[in-house]
């Protein structure tokens, strides 16, 4: 019994060894470690394992179970070996979108650019930071100017958590509506990455010809009225199935129109009646 036990210290040996060296390996790349979480579990579960024989064999040095719990850490290394990628779960699939949906988006109390009475109305989920926003806001533009009459825009803020600036930036430009101004607000930081730096906001105030400390006060001390205002249009973004910035929607129905000639390829149908 005694040669047994020999023999099961060195097999715990050889694999408490590999585990350790599968972590060690691991541990090289901290940019790698995180792809492979679930290695690290499995070799959590091997620890455990080996744990459970060592307590076994302070038991009782005739367990019968240990064999078994050996080729199980055996089998399990195996296929560690033979298929790293099997200990990383698969992501499930993105589900497909229904572009032919229509959403009730009531404008509440955003700013209206364009033709209020239009018939056709663009509403944009929108963070003042994202560069992608910055990107296709000046086709949206080129598409008001194209239909002045029958195209509206709607902004809904909708600022992203790794955008740091993107939700001081949407209060900005609440409280730059207070002067009328949001769209010029929106615009100017839009074009500055969403910097809200003191500087910044003084250059945007002269630009717009906003009175500075208006805009100050109201930017600080109606907070909590423009943190409501955001977060009612989060709300309304996560319920009409935002995923991103910018989500445009067209009279309720979304669009992956970025370019005006896939915008005017929507728009037409929708004026003539046939949409």
């Amino acid at each position: 019994m005694e040669s047994k036990n020999s023999v099961v210290v060195v097999l715990l040996a050889v694999l408490i060894g590999i585990a350790s060296g599968v972590g060690l390996l691991i541990g090289i790349n901290n940019s790698v470690s995180a792809a492979l979480n679930p290695l690290y579990a499995k070799v959590a579960e091997i620890d455990r394992t080996v744990n459970n024989i060592e307590s076994k064999m302070n038991a009782t040095s005739g367990n019968s179970n240990i064999g078994a719990s050996l080729a199980s850490i055996q089998s399990q290394l195996a296929q560690l070996r033979a298929n790293p990628a099997a200990a990383q779960p698969s992501a499930p699939a993105p589900q497909a979108e229904d572009m032919n949906k229509v959403y009730a988006i009531d404008p509440g109390i955003s700013t209206i650019i364009g033709n209020k009475n239009a018939p056709v109305t663009i509403v944009e989920f929108s963070d003042f930071q994202c560069p992608f926003c910055s990107r296709f806001y000046p086709v949206v533009k080129d598409v008001l100017a194209a239909y002045p009459n029958q195209v509206r825009l709607i902004v809904k803020n909708y600022p992203l958590p790794f955008h740091p600036n993107a939700r001081p930036a949407a209060k900005l430009a609440l409280a730059a509506n207070e002067q009328g101004k949001f769209q010029g607000m929106m615009e100017s930081l839009m074009a500055n990455g969403g910097d809200v730096s003191d500087d910044k906001i003084k250059e945007y105030a002269k630009n717009l010809g906003l009175d500075y400390n208006k805009l100050m006060a109201d930017y600080k001390n109606k907070d909590a009225q423009w943190e409501k205002d955001i977060q009612d249009d989060m709300q309304l973004g996560q319920n009409v199935d935002v995923r991103g910035t910018p989500t445009f929607y067209l009279n309720g129905r979304k669009t992956n129109a970025r370019d005006v000639a896939s915008f005017k390829a929507e728009i037409d149908p929708i004026l003539a009646g046939k949409k």
